[in-house]
């Protein structure tokens, strides 16, 4: 075996697979995903959407729908960017109006940018207000689909799946939000809240209230104390422990001159950065629960106080788990996360 090759399969199996074994094993069934989003308030919710794409592309997942909880319109049209980017335009994006995070982000803007008259970035949804309500692409989403099959990733404010609960009977299916998601739904997976004490920059630790929570505490609360799946629950603690290589944005993605998510993450902050990948676990551990890459606390129950804390109490009639890490989990999975953002769209392989 040559040298070049030997470390390009050692490299995949690092991530726990092969493309053959991985496009055997999942294409009969790929995992049915729904994407809930803040886009453009932090950049691993962008680098989250190349992982789906990514592990789509290798037959492990079907992206079903993105529905957004940053309430401005860029978030919607730049999640049809990475999407038509991936050649994947016909997904359908959906949008709230929660007047919540309402600035557009540093990245979203993407969207807007035209070299010499044309999009850098093709795109067809040119703005949010010409998207759907996200409840009602959710119910339809999830209408269509087959019982018990769908997961959900949320990785930003529980504004929509809150709201899902709540929604009525309609033309578009006969069974209330909640019943939807107690037919449809396997389980769920939000990147929220913080479930050990974090190091301040004093090395002081301190109970952390997590963004994702306090942007939207009712919602937050709701979701915790009503949603009817299973939930598996990605602190704060483990996205800092798992930090995206500046080195790869500044290296693996030149396969194309502009390419939205390596934009996306230097209009952030640029490198030299290591980004926490939070909203990255929720994918992978959803498409890929079998591969070790977290271990998950036995079963409770999370509560959200009223100031946004979130706490877990073990209960073997509970609903919740929890992410957790070690050493070994933390290299490989960082490996995982770089090599599945930052591979090239089917087509241009």
């Amino acid at each position: 075996m040559r040298p070049t090759f030997l470390c390009f399969a050692l490299s995949l199996a690092a991530v726990g697979c092969c493309l053959t074994f991985s496009h055997s094993a999942h294409a009969d069934k790929p995992v049915q995903l729904i994407f809930d989003t803040d886009l453009g308030n932090d950049v691993d919710d962008a680098l989250a959407m190349g992982c789906i794409h990514a592990l789509q592309s290798r037959g492990e997942c079907e992206l079903l729908a993105v529905t957004i909880t940053k309430d401005h319109d860029l978030a919607a049209a730049f999640a049809d960017v990475i999407n038509t980017f991936y050649g994947r335009g016909e997904i359908p994006i959906g949008v709230c109006r929660s007047d919540v995070t309402n600035g557009k982000g540093r990245f979203n803007g993407l969207a807007e940018i035209q070299d010499n008259g044309k999009d850098r970035f093709p795109h067809d949804l040119r703005s949010g207000k010409d998207a759907p309500d996200a409840v009602n692409l959710l119910r339809r989403t999830l209408a269509s689909a087959e019982d018990n099959s769908v997961v959900i990733a949320q990785v930003g404010f529980s504004t929509n799946l809150a709201n899902l609960l709540d929604a009525p009977a309609d033309d578009i299916s006969p069974m209330t939000g909640r019943e939807l998601v107690e037919k449809k739904v396997q389980k769920l997976s939000v990147m929220a809240g913080a479930f050990t004490q974090i190091k301040n920059d004093k090395g002081q630790l301190y109970d952390h209230k997590e963004y994702n929570v306090i942007k939207d505490i009712p919602a937050a609360q709701k979701l915790a104390k009503e949603w009817p799946t299973p939930i598996l629950w990605s602190g704060y603690e483990i996205g800092i422990a798992l930090r995206y290589p500046h080195e790869s944005i500044e290296q693996d993605y030149g396969y194309v001159e502009h390419h939205p998510l390596a934009e996306a993450y230097i209009a952030y902050m640029p490198p030299p950065h290591d980004r926490p990948t939070w909203d990255l676990t929720c994918v992978l551990q959803l498409v890929r629960p079998d591969r070790d890459y977290f271990g998950l606390t036995p079963v409770g129950t999370v509560t959200v106080a009223d100031d946004g804390l979130t706490t877990f109490e073990e209960d073997p009639s509970g609903r919740d788990q929890y992410f957790t890490l070690n050493e070994l989990q933390i290299a490989r999975t960082v490996e995982a996360l770089q090599l599945l953002s930052s591979e090239p769209p089917h087509q241009q392989r």
